[in-house]
């Protein structure tokens, strides 16, 4: 990987390049590396996530404080990149927890509309002067993050709108991480590896700082999934490919996946939600640690785990 300083797009202006790297490091814990805490999906995945009566999700997910409180306490260890969330989810909280180190997305959309009935489209809910209007508030925002459905008849609307909210991250000195998935009715697989290599690369294009894709369900021919997913590292060049964490898995085979998208793909971080907030809080925060260590400091599976079990 090279030095930090090497992620220094061209469009943040020179009298704010030490604050975009203050933001990069914060969110980075000074690596280069993202441990991002997605906490986007309760319009995403709406309460299907948060509440299922108590069997597998612990009751105490459904209450929206539940994330702040993971986040704080992982911020406070020193084992969180962000905490990605909507504007208005941060700011109903963000007085509380200011010191958490913010991902504020831009655009969400539910997951009820399936793509027979209308072509996926998601589009800005807030502008950047809502972004700044927090930053002086002292909240803690440190970038933004916006999602591409790549593949549907209405991608060039949200490709131009994360075009610009990117150029404008840059020129306030804050971070951009897309989400890109390949979805609409001319994709037939979102989980093929070349499609996830042609999304990561369209991060590099749009001038995102890291790009969050789908793990391959498959991988290419003669290659293995994580070797396949080295080829989405690749296309994304000096964008930071981080890996979704999908749903929920027993925490060894989680870490397991997670430790071979870093070392053998070479992803430079995850983006993981469910595997740590479908927890107790205190599962929760360990979790946050296990996957920081693997992310930023070179940890073995069982060292990881160790940490989780602790």
């Amino acid at each position: 990987m090279e030095p930090i300083e090497a992620y220094i797009p061209a469009d943040v202006p020179d009298e704010l390049i030490e604050d975009f790297l203050e933001n990069l490091k914060a969110a980075t814990s000074g690596t280069g590396r993202m441990n991002l805490f997605a906490c986007d999906q309760k319009i995403e995945h709406l309460n299907d996530d948060f509440f299922d009566g108590g069997n597998k999700i612990p009751l105490t997910s459904n209450d929206p404080r539940h994330l702040f409180e993971i986040g704080s306490k992982a911020h406070d260890e020193g084992t969180i990149g962000v905490l990605a969330a909507q504007y208005g989810l941060i700011s109903r909280y963000a007085r509380d927890y200011p010191d958490i180190p913010y991902l504020v997305k831009m655009n969400s959309k539910s997951h009820l509309v399936k793509t027979p009935q209308k072509e996926p489209i998601s589009l800005s809910l807030c502008t950047m002067d809502d972004v700044n209007n927090l930053i002086l508030n002292d909240i803690n925002v440190v970038g933004i993050g916006y999602t591409i459905y790549l593949g549907s008849e209405n991608e060039s609307e949200m490709l131009s709108e994360a075009s610009m909210l990117i150029s404008e991250a840059h020129q306030h000195g804050l971070i951009a991480v897309t989400w890109i998935y390949p979805r609409g009715s001319a994709v037939i697989d979102e989980f093929d590896p070349q499609l996830i290599s042609g999304a990561s690369g369209l991060a590099c294009c749009i001038g995102a700082d890291f790009t969050k894709v789908n793990y391959p369900k498959k991988g290419f021919d003669g290659m293995t999934v994580p070797e396949s997913l080295g080829v989405a590292v690749q296309s994304a060049g000096r964008t930071g490919l981080i890996c979704s964490g999908g749903g929920s898995l027993p925490p060894e085979d989680f870490l397991k996946r997670l430790w071979e998208q870093v070392n053998i793909s070479g992803a430079r971080g995850a983006a993981t939600g469910r595997n740590i907030h479908q927890k107790p809080l205190g599962d929760a925060v360990k979790m946050c640690a296990a996957c920081h260590a693997i992310i930023c400091n070179g940890a073995s599976v069982d060292e990881a785990l160790g940490i989780y079990n602790s």
